[in-house]
């Protein structure tokens, strides 16, 4: 190939692409580094900014509402994830087997996972409505009486987590295609050792499974950290505060105080969290998690 075939063919390269690369440029790149820069100002968006330094972080630490979301938050990560990762894990063991109607409980089961944000959200909150919620309604079968689940602080935030139990389904066909790896020589010689199911799960599949658990909870925390679409449609991020998660925080200083250089600051404070808790338990990783052919890395 001579230099000049080379020099075209580079051009048509950067021609192709040069459709993504503007619309990264422009949509991406650009309002990352804006918001970056308008965290350490002052800005309202009618006015021009003012740079004042970490006057907005500095704030953000002294801010009450500030550490309600926080708190909110881990407390919707810590009950959440665990239980939803244990509920996709025991659906996909489950639908593994073989069952009738196999193919219709998956499809069922990761249907709910395809439903928007503000629908599922508007579904949920009739299905809380402690009045003529379907919730209540099969409380009272067992002669309990429903609380006022989404108007009550002190169980809505648990109503919320209740919820994100629906969408299970989509980390149950991660789970079920994991279970589709582990080879069915080990799973023999375990039996063959006299292991039971029991002891072969815990010793040849889990290890197994290990890395798509370990992606299934970095994605878990990522998406628990950004929950917005719940509080906004069901709550408004009340009672009393009890779902004034972080991501909401950020939407009522920006959009509603329009304080874009504050909720800017609070956006990278988030992002940093996530790179530390993703790198922790990338850290963690090398002790537990299993990859085929390699050991662990």
């Amino acid at each position: 190939m001579t230099f000049k075939e080379s020099r075209r063919q580079t051009f048509y390269m950067y021609l192709f692409i040069a459709p993504w690369l503007i619309g990264f440029l422009v949509f991406a790149l650009y309002p990352i580094l804006a918001s970056l820069y308008y965290s350490f100002t002052d800005y309202d968006i009618i006015h021009p900014p003012r740079f004042i330094g970490l006057a907005n972080y500095i704030e953000m630490f002294h801010n009450e509402l500030f550490w309600k979301s926080v708190v909110v938050t881990l407390k919707y990560t810590f009950i959440g994830v665990p239980v939803q990762l244990l509920l996709a894990l025991g659906f996909a063991l489950l639908l593994n087997q073989t069952i009738p109607f196999r193919g219709f409980f998956r499809t069922a089961m990761y249907f709910p996972s395809m439903v928007s944000g503000v629908a599922m959200s508007l579904l949920w909150y009739w299905i809380f409505n402690p009045q003529i919620g379907l919730f209540n309604y099969i409380l009272s079968w067992f002669g309990i009486h429903g609380p006022a689940w989404l108007m009550n602080p002190d169980t809505a935030l648990y109503a919320l987590i209740i919820m994100t139990f629906w969408t299970a389904g989509t980390g149950m066909i991660l789970f079920l295609a994991g279970l589709q790896g582990v080879p069915a020589s080990l799973i023999e010689a375990a039996k063959l050792d006299g292991a039971g199911r029991f002891k072969t799960f815990l010793h040849v599949t889990l290890p197994m499974l290990s890395p798509v658990l370990l992606f299934q909870l970095i994605m878990s925390i990522i998406d628990s950290f950004q929950v917005f679409t719940q509080a906004y449609v069901m709550t408004q991020g009340g009672p009393n505060y009890s779902t004034w998660f972080y991501v909401y925080n950020l939407y009522t200083s920006a959009f509603k105080e329009y304080r874009a250089g504050y909720s800017s600051a609070l956006a990278w404070v988030l992002l940093i969290v996530v790179m530390i808790c993703t790198a922790l338990i990338m850290k963690a990783s090398d002790r537990y998690v299993h990859y085929e052919g390699g050991g662990r890395k």
